[in-house]
């Protein structure tokens, strides 16, 4: 038979979808380069473990405002600027972070780096779909993921250069400033290449339809998506459009705590995710691994050994989940993390010390090491990737946007609770906060067992209000023959 083209993807298409994801990659980078150099600025500035902690964390609330803002602009302004000021703000805040000369400056140029952060993380994926034949939407939407991923990875990487070369975070490295503030600026050269890329991206074309320029958008389909059948697509555009202009943030609302169940099961997918502790590893793991025994050297070597053990499990669940479903998937991973931070908590109450004089005596270290890495697994093998899979796919579409809206939210601020109290937990003990982790991450196999839904197999125009669609999900044939 001939071939039609239909499976054919346009290589221009995975370029720009490439190019987008670099939002992503601003977002990983974001999560993981203060982790080098937080020890050196908490002593720099004089911090108590408290102000550390929203130090660190203080980013994450320009990412909620960022996010929450992004796609009104996005709606009417374009794509294209809102990724464009995204790097323009991520730039603004790699150099100003490196140069502050209070904790104060530094926490508001982390908040503006957030504002950028957030905006990417949204206009990225949306983007994506909106440019993306639909036989490899998938795919390429997981670029996004693998951008987020690969940033933590190119963080670790470079701090841990720059220390190297310094001898510590806190030496002198070039220009007469310690090499932790090196860490913050050289941020800024993803944030250029982003701006770059972003200039050169075609606009969305579902954002043209909207705006009434019909043949731009036709030819972004014909020249980038490869669509063969451009004025059925831009039809089909268009009456998305016109279905969503009816939405609002009323439609979630419900019986359940003013909620409806589906929307409070996306919430708590999203908290979860960040209550697991997950953001502890990738923001104080060069903490965690001096605490067993490593210089700072060493500690900075295994956050970067981490990190790239975070990109293979992703690729793993990638390759996974159309295969497995999301709901056992997530459960297996539960599973994994509740054991594995367990083990933690159980390692360091042998701990010696106290504050950030704490050592672990072998074979304590060890096991505080492994079960670590054994969490890092777990977790971008399951609870990482998985969520915003489910996210994308259990709400109706009738409120998809506002449902999402909110998640994200919900996520942005879990993210920031758990980051701004570890410091404090771990004050008390490290065997309080990992036991607390351990916990939720049992309670989340608990809460997937009855509540989240199997969307695997299920088309997205037959998701419900209700979060009760995996009984729904297709069953095995039982008949005898």
């Amino acid at each position: 038979m001939a071939d039609t083209g239909q499976d054919r993807v346009n290589p221009r298409v995975i370029a720009i979808a490439l190019a987008a994801a670099l939002g992503g990659f601003l977002f990983g980078f974001d999560t993981a380069v203060i982790n080098g150099a937080v020890n050196a600025l908490s002593e720099r500035f004089t911090l108590s473990a408290t102000l550390t902690g929203f130090a660190v964390s203080s980013a994450l609330l320009g990412c909620a405002a960022g996010a929450w803002f992004a796609g009104p602009i996005a709606n009417r302004r374009g794509r294209i600027p809102v990724m464009v000021v995204a790097a323009l703000l991520f730039l603004i805040s790699a150099i100003g972070s490196g140069l502050a000369f209070s904790v104060v400056d530094l926490i508001v140029w982390r908040v503006i780096g957030g504002l950028g952060i957030g905006a990417a993380s949204v206009i990225a994926p949306a983007y994506i779909a909106e440019v993306s034949p639909a036989h490899v939407r998938g795919r390429l939407g997981s670029l996004q993921q693998l951008a987020i991923v690969s940033g933590i990875f190119v963080a670790l990487l470079s701090n841990a250069l720059l220390a190297n070369v310094a001898g510590g975070a806190a030496n002198t490295l070039w220009l007469g400033l310690p090499a932790w503030r090196w860490m913050f600026m050289v941020a800024a050269i993803p944030a250029l290449v982003y701006g770059v890329m972003s200039l050169r991206l075609p606009e969305s074309p579902r954002f043209l339809v909207a705006r009434g320029e019909v043949d731009k958008a036709s030819a972004v389909l014909l020249d980038f998506t490869g669509e063969l059948d451009v004025n059925l697509r831009i039809q089909q555009i268009r009456s998305s459009i016109a279905s969503e202009k009816r939405e609002s943030f009323s439609d979630l609302r419900g019986s359940a705590l003013g909620l409806k169940p589906i929307v409070w099961v996306g919430i708590l997918l999203s908290v979860f995710q960040q209550f697991v502790g997950i953001n502890v590893i990738f923001y104080y793991s060069t903490t965690l691994w001096r605490s067993v025994g490593f210089d700072e050297s060493q500690a900075l070597t295994t956050s970067v050994i981490t990190s790239v053990t975070n990109i293979v499990v992703t690729i793993v669940a990638i390759l996974l989940v159309d295969r497995v479903g999301r709901r056992i998937m997530l459960m297996v991973g539960s599973v994994g993390m509740a054991l594995a931070l367990g083990t933690m908590a159980l390692a360091f109450s042998f701990s010696q010390g106290s504050g950030d004089q704490v050592t672990l005596p072998q074979p304590w270290a060890t096991i505080a090491l492994v079960a670590a890495n054994a969490f890092v697994v777990a977790f971008g093998a399951t609870w990482g990737p998985l969520v915003w899979v489910l996210l994308g796919e259990m709400f109706p579409n009738r409120i998809r946007a506002g449902a999402l809206a909110v998640a994200a939210a919900a996520q942005w601020v879990a993210n920031f609770v758990i980051s701004t109290t570890f410091p404090a937990l771990s004050a008390v003990g490290l065997t309080l906060a990992y036991g607390l982790y351990a916990a939720f991450a049992a309670l989340s196999f608990v809460f997937v067992w009855l509540r989240v839904p199997e969307t695997k197999g299920i088309e997205l125009e037959d998701m419900t209000d209700e979060a009760t669609v995996r009984r729904r999900r297709p069953q095995p044939e039982t008949q005898t023959v």
